[in-house]
């Protein structure tokens, strides 16, 4: 800075003030006006900076500041206020004061001062609530403001005092960092204490210079919901204005704090599903249960804190759908899978809870032949088969889905309106489609846990952070825990095995291992023998051993050169050249058992392998020419064995064909002696059989003589005792009879005196009168029914009827009788 603006003059007007630094002793004082001075060299003039907290260097015009002026109805925010509580003096300069630095205090107007260097200020307007406005305060020193709560700034509408004094009530109990709600309702203006600060709005997470927050008014058939910080939430229904708890704040969709209750009639319903227990009236809700609640149940839908929607798609209302006369609608069970026909007319609401509305699906075939030369029906059922993919039906969720029109106008402008009409509330979104069973496709590859699938065979070492070792044996699944790590071993490779291009793995083979090596040994007459070879190995015993040794094949090739150069230099070359693949096997494996013939092989203690067999492919010498000599000796030999096995073969075949010669004579000598023994024993047998037949024909007949004996004594008494039976029988007849006659000649006799007896009381007279009277009745009689024959024959009935009794007892009744003549005759 230049020397004239150092000598200027420091001239404040009223409720001015400016900071000067003192150079020499780095003190700031405040110079407030009105006042005038002159700057030394050594003053400069500063300000503070509120955001770095530090004091800059300036010209002396940008030092010069007003009065912090708070007005009737604001009041000041300071920060680091003096211990004196006493502002800087007027028209003076003031040294350095001391600060309660890090303390706030609210300072309410009308009031105005200069600030000390290093305090700072903040007006704020004093907060006008409506009745539907609120502010949300918070104790930022809980001993200050209990101290300080009646100098609080509080105006209250008539007949509101009963929020004041829970506000006085709750002044006992203030802790530090409690969030507290002053109700416009209640308190119409307000300035808060020192220790208290009134908490700035905010906007997508930025707080704003706005303090009043607006409540929620809530008009009839209207809602709004609040989520503590516990989870809960409170469901509020209008009219009324709603003020969130402390702990309180409003969920929000599109921007919109309060949405309207849902309405339905009996044609449109709402899928519910319990997530906590209620009791309504009578009824108990369980959590879990579903409800299809419908405008017969209730016309107006409050969401409730136990109540989750159930969508499907975007749509949470399921409407009725009509069905004319004549028309009917499929719809599907879900419970037991079946399809089922409502027939029209009628307006049909089904239960999602059970039944979904489904369209069936024909087959190209079936379209063709049901609906012939309809193009519309075939490419309609062609789309649905598309939908459909193996179903034989569509359900109208998965339609809606595939044929998603653009929204009508209304809708457009019902989004833009103020309130939503989208249901706000816990709801559980599900697939409109309805795919019976349903599938889900897991793609966990890289995403889930490590997991260890060994094969048949193999094994591998897990190895833990805290020292736990587990073998895991092929084939299974292991899924890695998070501290797990899987041991790593060595391979020697090559042949022989070296470690030069060794392969680092984690997988053991342990079972029907294989590892070849070629050995140079020395022989016991210092010659020189190249031995390829491949042992067979598996892994036994303890698992936790077989990791012991990091490169087992390095372990398993290193021991045993040594091993077979030392068995190998016990023989000399002639012998080991001809039997080294037993020899090599028996020191290796060790001897057969003479009972199982089986091998124990040879195990390695440290780590449980065990070689179980070995393969001798090669058995070379390193000497091409002890070698071909060797050769030729073996050659020489073979012929020499070769010449005696010929002239042992001819001898034995000389000695089994003799031998063979007798065995067949003496065989057919045998087979002769057997044929006549076999023919005396059959013979004998006949003969036996023939006497058996005799003998038995014999008995059979005498024992068919001695039935019919028998028979004729039993049909001989027989007969005997029916006549006998015959004979009684008939002698009771003819006693019965006897007895009868006598009866009957009893009777008899009885009748007949009865008849005397009557004959005798009868006189003749009498017997005459009845005779005649008897005897014209019957002529009488007679002629009147031989009159038909007398007309017949043109004779009179007298002359017809006295033909007839003509030499009878009754002709002389007739002639005692004067029939009338026959006039028809006469005439």
């Amino acid at each position: 800075m230049s020397d004239s603006n150092r000598e200027r003059d420091l001239v404040l007007a009223p409720n001015e003030y400016a900071f000067i630094s003192d150079q020499t002793k780095g003190n700031i004082n405040v110079y407030v006006g009105p006042y005038k001075t002159s700057l030394a060299n050594t003053d400069r003039p500063v300000m503070f900076d509120d955001e770095t907290k530090r004091f800059e260097k300036c010209t002396l015009e940008d030092s010069m500041r007003s009065f912090v002026i708070a007005p009737e109805g604001w009041y000041i925010v300071l920060k680091n206020p003096s211990k004196d509580n006493n502002p800087p003096k007027v028209g003076t300069s003031n040294n350095l004061a001391e600060l309660n630095v890090g303390r706030k205090v609210n300072i309410s107007g009308p009031i105005s001062f200069a600030l000390w260097a290093g305090q700072m200020a903040r007006v704020v307007r004093g907060h006008n609530l409506s009745s539907n406005q609120y502010l949300l305060v918070r104790v930022y020193d809980e001993q200050q403001a209990r101290e300080n709560w009646g100098k609080s700034v509080i105006k209250t509408k008539e007949g509101e005092d009963k929020e004041v004094k829970e506000l006085k009530k709750v002044a006992e109990s203030l802790t530090m960092g409690q969030l507290l709600i002053i109700r416009g309702d209640a308190v119409s203006f307000y300035i808060p204490p020192t220790g208290i600060e009134v908490v700035r709005t905010d906007s997508y997470g930025y707080e704003t210079d706005e303090y009043v927050r607006e409540a929620v008014t809530l008009e009839r058939l209207e809602y709004c919901i609040l989520l503590n910080e516990d989870g809960n939430k409170r469901y509020i229904q209008g009219p009324k204005v709603v003020f969130p708890e402390p702990t309180e704040e409003f969920i929000e969709k599109n921007g919109q704090r309060k949405f309207k209750a849902i309405e339905l009639n009996e044609m449109s319903g709402l899928y519910i599903k319990v997530i906590a227990p209620y009791k309504e009236g009578k009824n108990e809700y369980k959590e879990g249960d579903e409800l299809f609640i419908t405008g017969k149940d209730q016309m107006i839908y409050y969401p409730r804190p136990e109540h989750a929607i159930i969508r499907y798609g975007k749509k949470e209302r399921h409407y009725a759908i009509a069905i004319p006369a004549g028309e009917g609608r499929y719809y599907l069970n879900r419970k037991t899978g079946t399809v089922a026909l409502k027939k029209g007319a009628a307006m049909f609401l089904p239960d999602p809870r059970e039944f979904v509305l489904v369209r069936r699906v024909l087959t190209k075939k079936q379209t063709s032949l049901w609906f012939p030369n309809n193009n519309e029906a075939m490419e309609y059922n062609m789309a649905m088969q598309s939908i459909a993919k193996n179903d034989n039906f569509v359900t109208d969720f998965e339609l809606q889905e595939q044929n998603q029109a653009p929204e009508a106008p209304q809708q457009q402008l019902r989004k833009k309106a103020k309130i939503a009409d989208e249901v706000v509330s816990d709801e559980f979104n599900r697939d409109s489609s309805f795919t019976p069973p349903r599938m889900v496709t897991l793609d966990t590859k890289f995403e889930g846990a490590v997991t260890i699938a060994p094969w048949t065979g193999y094994a591998v070492l897990v190895v833990s952070k805290t020292g736990k070792r587990k073998v895991i044996e092929g084939p299974q699944s292991y899924l890695l825990e998070y501290d797990e790590e899987l041991e790593g071993i060595e391979l020697s490779t090559g042949t022989p095995k070296t470690t030069a291009n060794s392969i680092k793995t984690v997988y053991l083979r342990v079972l029907y291992n294989k590892v070849s090596d070629e050995i140079m040994a020395e022989s016991a007459d210092y010659t020189q023998v190249r031995i390829h070879l491949s042992y067979r190995v598996n892994f036994e015993g303890d698992s936790e051993k077989w990791f012991n040794v990091e490169n087992y094949v390095k372990f398993l090739t290193d021991h045993m050169r040594s091993y077979i150069r030392n068995t190998v230099r016990r023989y000399p070359i002639m012998e080991f050249y001809a039997n080294g693949i037993t020899i090599l096997r028996d020191a290796i494996l060790g001897e057969s058992d003479k009972k199982t013939g089986k091998r124990t092989g040879r195990l390695f203690e440290e780590n449980g392998m065990r070689i179980y067999d070995v393969e001798i492919l090669d058995i070379s010498l390193g000497d091409a020419n002890i070698e071909n000599l060797l050769i030729s000796s073996q050659q020489d030999t073979v012929m020499q064995t070769l010449r005696i096995n010929a002239e042992k073969r001819k001898l034995e075949f000389t000695q089994e064909s003799e031998a063979i010669t007798r065995q067949i004579a003496a065989t057919q000598s045998e087979t002769k002696q057997k044929i006549y023994e076999l023919q005396k024993e059959e013979v004998k047998k006949l003969l036996e059989v023939t006497l058996s037949k005799i003998e038995s024909e014999i008995m059979s007949k005498e024992r068919h003589l001695q039935a019919n004996l028998d028979e004729q004594k039993t049909l001989n008494q027989i007969n005997e005792d029916e006549l006998t039976r015959q004979r009684a029988k008939d002698a009771v007849e003819i006693e019965k009879a006897q007895k009868q006659l006598e009866q009957y000649i009893l009777e008899e006799q009885t009748e007949v005196e009865a008849v005397v007896a009557k004959a005798k009381a009868v006189s003749p007279d009498l017997i005459a009168a009845l005779q005649s009277f008897s005897d014209k009745a019957l002529a009488q009689k007679m002629a009147d029914s031989m009159a038909p024959l007398a007309i017949l024959g043109g004779n009179s009935v007298a002359d017809v009827f006295a033909n007839l009794l003509k030499g009878t007892q009754l002709s002389s009744v007739l002639d005692s009788l004067k029939l009338p003549e026959n006039t028809e005759s006469k005439e």
